[in-house]
């Protein structure tokens, strides 16, 4: 517990630095070389996929997957990316079908293409209109969630939500959970609203925190099924009492571009 609190006192407020002090383009660089350790987690420490230079290509689509949202998104962009990725990978099983299976591409192309295209919405977040404003609201969601089920379900769980993948999880965890999002929400709201003088849409941050809030516990569960089906306990050793880079952002990989998508269908504040 001790090294977890003091990783967590030394980590967050580097978090916070990169994201809103930092020049975007060297938070993209360090997003993007974190995506890229996520791809090898992932990977090549699960044991999905053993060769090595196909975890390589997806860690390398991965970093570019950062520098693309930096760019705007541009399409052409990222089809060139993907055809050569695709390229790359198909060439792996040519080159030996009988050790290199069909399956090990659709893995790199999870680990190394849609998950890092999902998380680097907190790219896309931070470069688009008032970003440095709107860039912490999905770690708001997903940290005060996560800290809220674990509290709430350590204290008064006592109906287990999904005990094969995730024993520990439970219903009262996950109400408790929404509890603490919708009330981090609400104070996010707040400090746009009458401290920085946006107009806030309310109603919007009670559903950016409720819709927020059950993707978060989903992107959890989803890491924890690969984890169960591979062996391991944790993703990586990136972040000592914590795990790897995965094991803290995989809620995140559904609740980033979830509220990427909030942003532009219902805006927070303008």
């Amino acid at each position: 517990m001790k090294t977890r609190i003091i990783t967590a006192a030394i980590a967050i407020p580097v978090l916070l630095i990169i994201l809103l002090v930092a020049p975007e383009i060297v938070a993209a660089l360090i997003f993007g070389a974190l995506l890229a350790v996520g791809a090898y987690e992932f990977l090549y420490r699960t044991g999905l996929v053993r060769r090595v230079r196909m975890v390589i290509y997806s860690a390398v689509m991965a970093f570019a997957m950062a520098i693309w949202s930096y760019y705007g998104g541009l399409q052409a962009y990222l089809m060139i990316g993907s055809i050569v990725f695709f390229m790359l990978l198909f060439s792996e099983v040519m080159m030996d079908h009988v050790k290199v299976s069909v399956d090990s591409i659709g893995l790199c192309t999870l680990g190394g293409y849609l998950i890092p295209l999902l998380l680097s919405a907190l790219i896309r977040i931070q470069v688009g209109a008032n970003g440095r404003y709107f860039v912490l609201i999905p770690f708001t969601i997903a940290f005060l969630s996560d800290a809220g089920a674990y509290f709430i379900g350590m204290k008064f769980g006592h109906h287990k939500l999904a005990p094969v993948v995730s024993p520990n999880k439970t219903i009262e965890g996950v109400l408790g959970g929404v509890g603490f999002a919708l009330v981090g929400m609400i104070v996010y709201a707040v400090i746009l609203g009458p401290v920085l003088k946006f107009r806030v849409n309310y109603g919007a941050a009670v559903l950016y925190a409720l819709l927020g809030a059950g993707v978060d516990v989903m992107g959890d569960l989803c890491f924890s099924v690969v984890k169960r089906q591979t062996g391991i306990k944790d993703y990586g050793n990136l972040l000592p009492g914590h795990g790897g880079f995965l094991d803290r952002f995989d809620s995140l990989v559904l609740v980033a571009p979830l509220v990427e998508a909030l942003l532009l269908i219902l805006p927070l504040a303008v």
